[in-house]
């Protein structure tokens, strides 16, 4: 199933991660009181279309997992905080060339998430999963 379906999503680059685990521990090093916090320089035009959308991670040229967004705050020093929920949900890989910043990401265009109720997924090894979803493979 597609995920927020009447919301504006964003796709960024995951930086210096070669791994959904690699992610995964960057994001919850970050986890502060129930949010993990991403520092931007600029605010998007389109933020309030983009609260309740998702952040989709781009990991070695593919969009491999998801955040929600739940809103956004101004940092002391001027910049945008952009508040994640600290899930990070693991999507079916889709090819995405890296760029710079954030780019907007419709919801038509946005991959779909693991549906945990297809059977031959759920006896897979999370793991394993993930590493599939990343060569696009599943």
């Amino acid at each position: 199933m597609l995920h927020s379906m009447s919301f504006l999503n964003i796709s960024k680059v995951a930086v210096g991660c070669a791994s959904f685990d690699t992610l995964k521990r960057r994001q919850q090093k970050r986890l502060t009181n129930g949010i993990v916090p991403i520092v931007t320089r600029f605010r998007p035009k389109r933020a309030d279309e983009l609260v309740g959308g998702s952040i989709y991670w781009i990991i070695k040229h593919r969009i491999a997992a998801r955040q929600a967004i739940l809103g956004f705050d101004e940092a002391d020093d001027r910049r945008t905080v952009i508040r994640l929920d600290p899930r990070l949900v693991p999507v079916r890989a889709l090819p995405k060339r890296a760029h710079q910043g954030w780019r907007y990401l419709e919801p038509a265009d946005a991959p779909q998430d693991f549906d945990a109720s297809d059977e031959a997924m759920a006896e897979l090894p999370a793991a394993l999963i993930v590493k599939l979803s990343a060569l696009a493979l599943i």
